[in-house]
């Protein structure tokens, strides 16, 4: 088995801020969708959470310095949100995540060092 984070990738604003109450709900109900289709397909999930708008972030730049407000990249697309998957079918999980591409959020998935490869 072999873990991966998946990214979804979308608006600085975030799809639900100019959505209806019906549009979110609907987007969140492809979400419980994705999920579904992972337990079917013998996927895991293992963590994950869902971010506040960047408007919320707290950065320090590469090499350490003052703490500012907002995103450390200042890009039109912002992570929203990841799941940790631990799976043996990486393409399963890909066609699992075009459920949630579907919703406008774009997704990476992004194997994760398996900490036997570190050094001691």
């Amino acid at each position: 088995m072999a873990d991966y984070t998946v990214l979804i990738i979308g608006a600085a604003d975030r799809w639900w801020t100019s959505m209806s109450l019906a549009e979110r709900k609907e987007g969140y109900a492809q979400y419980a969708r994705f999920n579904e289709a992972l337990a079917a397909g013998g996927h895991q999930i293992t963590g994950g959470g869902e971010l506040t708008a960047t408007t919320d972030a707290r950065s320090i730049p590469a090499g350490g310095g003052e703490v500012t407000e907002g995103p450390y990249a200042e890009t039109a697309e912002q992570v929203g949100g990841y799941y940790q998957i631990r799976t043996e079918d990486l393409d399963g999980l890909m066609e699992c995540c075009q459920i949630i591409a579907g919703t406008g959020d774009g997704i990476e998935v992004r194997p994760n060092v398996d900490p036997a490869d570190r050094p001691s």
